[in-house]
This record gives structure tokens, C-alpha cells and sequence, in this order.
């Protein structure tokens, strides 16, 4: 666990240890920006909270510092959990934070969608096989308080949040934003947003600020989750897009257009589903293969 800086704060009395980690991915900015304020705040405050909180400002130094997604292997730390201790940079990686995770009562994972995507601010969490598991994470999500709260499939392997649950630490994951900035609204919505959860642990002493959530959706599918697969590119080109972050879509209505980047030719791609646009491209250039859009099927809206 030498691979990446942790920091441990400890309040006046006995409570729970959460983890919140921030940087799994080297482009996602604001969660390292919001770890770094909520150190300041643990350490200046820490007769107003129970228990233990211990922060990772940035779990991929390499990464951030090569000004990219992954570390020098290739390997996305996000699907490469429980990793190996005597393996690459990233497989190491993983199995530190793997073994912070299991050590911990509680877990909040922050992202982004990097310098590629944008994502509509939710918090998520797996529909966990334990009831008492699943219900204490739907409660951190909507005291997280962003727009989607989003339950989704147990089965996916390699994440942080798949060590949590192999380890019934019920944890969530948040994604504000990305398209390579840091913005102000996402840093201070993730620092509340774990304060909120911290207030909903009985860490703190925290008033439940007015609720933001507009969707709140648990898709039992067994891809549900999964970014990356959805709505792919036909061809290696440059995307246009047609929609904006948290519109309405319909079936057949069109997310955007690649243009290949051999003959021009355009590929439309369109919705197979009703909903909002949870995620889109907003770094123009696509491979074949690579998301340009996310649909959430939404329902109704709570507010």
C-alpha cells in the first residue's frame, strides 16, 4: 500500500472507518480536488466527527502525472481489482486499494468521465445479494444527494466496488462531469456529498440539505453499469453529437453522427432507448468500438 499517499484522520470518539478514495483514473479531476478539501476540513474539525475517515488524494500517481486515464501498463486500475501484489504497476495499484477497501466499514469511490466523456452527476451502488448491504448503500446514495441515484448489476468484475461487495462493505461510487476540467459546482458537490454521508453514518452532526435527486433507477440487468459498451462507435472517426448532458430521448431519436475519418462518410447512431443522456462524448475524436452516448432509462422524474 506504499504505491499511493493516504491519509488518516481520526475523530473524539469511537464510530465507523470509511474510505473515500479519489484519482483511480489519472483524468478525473474534481474528486481529487474535493479529497484534497475534505482533508483540510477532518484536520481542523476533527472533535466534530466519530470514527475514522482515511482519504486517498489521487490512487494513480502515474497516471495522473502521465495526464492520462491509466498508468504506463495499459491497464485500466478500474477493472483490474483485486490485482496482484508482485504484478505491474496497476495490478499492484489494485491490490492496495483492494485491501483498503476490505478493511474498511464504509466506501465512496469519486470519478468523472475524464477527458473523453461527460457524465450526469449520480451516485451509484451494485444491488448487492444482501439486503442489509443494498439497503444501507441506497441510503449513502441518495444522502450523497446528486441528480441520479443508480442501483446496477452485482456481476461486473475488477472494480473497487466488486471488492466492496465480495467484502459486504456496502460503498458507492459518484460521477460529476469530466470533458477534461475541474469545475467548482462538481468539487463542492462532492465534498458535501460525503459530508452528507458522513451525517447519514452518524459521523457527524449534519442537517440533510433539500434533496437534488431527479431520477432514482436500479437496473437489474446484467450489464447495467457497464459505460463503456454502450452505443459504440461503428468506425474510427469524429463524433458530432446531437444531444446535450440529462436530455430527454426517445427511441430512433438521433444521439449524433461519426464522421470516418477515411472517406467522410457519416454514421448516425441513434437511441434504442427512452430516457436521459446520463453520458456522452465530448472529446470529438472516437476509435471503433467506444461509447458515444449512455441512455438511462429513467422513468419518471421524483422531482
Amino acid at each position: 500500500m506504499g504505491m499511493f499517499q493516504r491519509l488518516e484522520f481520526q475523530g473524539q470518539s469511537d464510530g465507523p472507518h470509511l474510505l473515500i478514495t479519489a484519482g483511480v483514473h489519472g483524468d478525473e479531476f474534481e474528486p481529487m480536488a474535493a479529497v484534497r478539501q475534505l482533508a483540510k476540513f477532518l484536520a481542523q474539525e476533527s472533535s466534530l466527527f466519530r470514527g475514522r475517515v482515511t482519504l486517498v488524494p489521487c490512487v494513480n500517481e502515474e497516471a495522473f502525472l502521465l495526464g492520462a486515464r491509466c498508468a504506463s501498463d495499459g491497464l485500466d486500475l478500474a477493472r483490474t481489482c483485486p490485482g496482484n501484489a508482485q504484478g505491474s504497476v496497476t495490478e499492484q495499484l489494485a491490490a492496495g486499494i483492494s485491501e483498503l477497501i476490505s478493511a474498511a466499514d464504509y466506501y465512496i469511490d469519486l470519478h468523472t468521465g475524464g477527458t473523453e466523456l461527460s457524465i450526469y452527476p449520480l451516485a451509484g451502488y451494485v444491488l448487492h445479494s444482501d439486503k442489509s448491504v443494498l439497503e444501507k448503500q441506497r441510503e449513502m446514495a441518495q444522502a450523497f444527494n446528486l441528480n441520479v441515484s443508480w442501483g446496477t448489476s452485482p456481476e461486473l468484475q475488477g472494480r473497487t466496488l466488486s471488492v466492496a461487495r465480495d467484502a459486504n462493505v456496502p460503498a458507492i461510487y459518484a460521477e460529476y462531469f469530466g470533458a477534461a476540467t475541474c469545475s467548482k459546482e462538481g468539487t463542492d458537490a462532492y465534498v458535501d456529498g460525503c459530508l452528507n454521508v458522513m451525517g447519514a453514518l452518524n459521523m457527524i452532526e449534519r442537517t440533510s440539505p433539500p434533496s437534488r435527486i431527479e431520477y432514482v433507477v436500479e437496473d437489474t440487468r446484467p450489464d447495467s453499469g457497464h459505460l463503456q459498451i454502450c452505443n459504440p462507435s461503428p468506425v474510427d472517426g469524429y463524433f458530432e453529437t446531437a444531444v446535450g448532458l440529462g436530455e430527454k430521448v426517445s427511441k430512433g431519436d438521433l444521439l449524433g453522427t461519426v464522421f470516418c475519418l477515411k472517406d467522410h462518410n457519416p454514421y448516425p447512431i441513434k437511441s434504442d432507448q427512452n430516457g436521459i443522456v446520463l453520458t456522452l462524448r465530448t472529446f470529438p475524436r472516437v476509435l471503433a468500438g467506444q461509447s458515444v452516448a449512455v441512455i438511462l432509462e429513467s422513468g419518471e422524474k421524483v422531482s
